[in-house]
């Protein structure tokens, strides 16, 4: 299990350099929000970026189609980026552990931490950042 007060560089540069496809939760159609925001910065980086918001479930955000949950999405995701309340990472680690094919990475956005929640994802061989943005972070790297 990982400690997740402190990620090294290199972990970080594996993870962000090995991902190609995000599921992004919490995904927000107001260009206001932190996760448009970072939703556009991802996809301006190349990455391909699959929004997932119930309430949004079927419209656009940045021209992508929103998903009601990640087993929506048509194709297998290498990282779930996390802009929901901590307490609901219990949940969305159970999700990804459901999927067909599962993620590589569980990223967990600024304020979006809980140790316990992450452990069952660990123990499956899926990395975990918590408290992190890979927008603040990919700048930082230099990536």
């Amino acid at each position: 299990m990982a400690e997740h007060t402190h990620y090294s560089n290199d972990y970080l540069r594996e993870i962000l350099g090995s991902v190609k496809t995000i599921a992004l939760l919490g995904a927000s159609p107001k260009a206001d929000r932190p996760s448009f925001g970072v939703m556009r910065f991802l996809m301006s980086k190349g990455f391909r970026v699959f929004p997932v918001n119930p309430g949004q479930a079927g419209k656009e955000i940045l021209g992508r189609t929103v998903y009601a949950t990640m087993a929506d999405i048509p194709e297998p995701i290498d990282m779930i980026d996390v802009f929901r309340a901590p307490e609901y990472l219990g949940e969305v680690v159970a999700e990804a552990l459901a999927l067909p094919e599962r993620p590589k990475v569980i990223w967990g956005q600024l304020t979006v931490r809980d140790d316990e929640a992450v452990k069952p994802a660990e123990a499956a061989g899926i990395k975990v950042v918590m408290n992190r943005c890979p927008a603040i972070e990919m700048p930082r790297l230099g990536l």
